[in-house]
């Protein structure tokens, strides 16, 4: 595989959702998504949140050490239903608050591409802080990059003409989930990326054959919330 720089990979994510939501309706934007609670236009409302959040950690030097890394960063994350449910309620609410639903796609437009310029200027090897950690400028985007893709594939279940994540994208996020399954399991082989994040993610149930293939590490299933 061509080796590629931390902030291609965000640019293609970011630029695969502009493809899904740039020509969408206010009808459109009402259709739902894999996340609970959330039409497109709230979906697209929380990673307009991340691409503000990039901006900010961008412009957020840090002295460390380093506390996280592209995959520790999301162990970090409790399971938490109610706080889930916070979240999704407040940014249903955001979304709504704007005269149309394509409100929140012009400022999707304006923001996302900044955070990919901001981050092509930045050095990769740069400390920068989010959300109470500290980490390299290269882990953040590529934090950004799997919520982004994973989010992509939740933001097309009702669009089935929309295109799916780019390979540079999906590949950050496949890489994401290998490093929570650890060193000592594999994916099934028949699983796609596609499949494979949806099914990391706790998008779609394990089947039992996919119980059978994995194991004792059918129980670490969700790997990400």
């Amino acid at each position: 595989m061509t080796e590629f720089r931390p902030h291609e990979a965000l640019a293609e994510a970011y630029a695969g959702i502009s493809a899904v939501v740039g020509h969408l309706d206010d009808h459109d934007l009402q259709r739902p998504t894999r996340c609970r609670g959330w039409l497109v236009a709230d979906l697209l409302f929380h990673l307009l949140c991340d691409a503000q959040r990039a901006l900010v950690a961008l412009a957020s030097p840090a002295d460390g050490p380093v506390d996280s890394d592209d995959v520790s960063y999301w162990r970090s994350f409790p399971s938490d239903d109610g706080e889930s449910a916070r979240h999704a309620w407040w940014a249903r609410r955001s979304a709504a608050a704007f005269d149309r639903p394509v409100g929140v796609v012009r400022l999707w437009t304006e923001t996302a591409p900044a955070a990919v310029r901001a981050a092509t200027a930045a050095d990769p090897e740069h400390l920068v802080t989010t959300q109470g950690h500290v980490l390299r400028v290269a882990d953040l985007l590529a934090t950004l990059t799997t919520e982004a893709a994973v989010h992509h594939l939740d933001l097309t279940v009702d669009l089935p003409d929309a295109p799916g994540p780019g390979p540079l994208a999906r590949t950050v996020a496949v890489t994401t989930m290998d490093g929570l399954l650890s060193d000592d399991a594999v994916r099934p082989a028949s699983w796609t990326d596609e499949e494979y994040l949806l099914k990391a993610t706790g998008r779609i149930p394990l089947t039992d054959a996919d119980r059978a293939d994995l194991g004792e590490v059918a129980g670490w299933f969700p790997l990400l919330g």
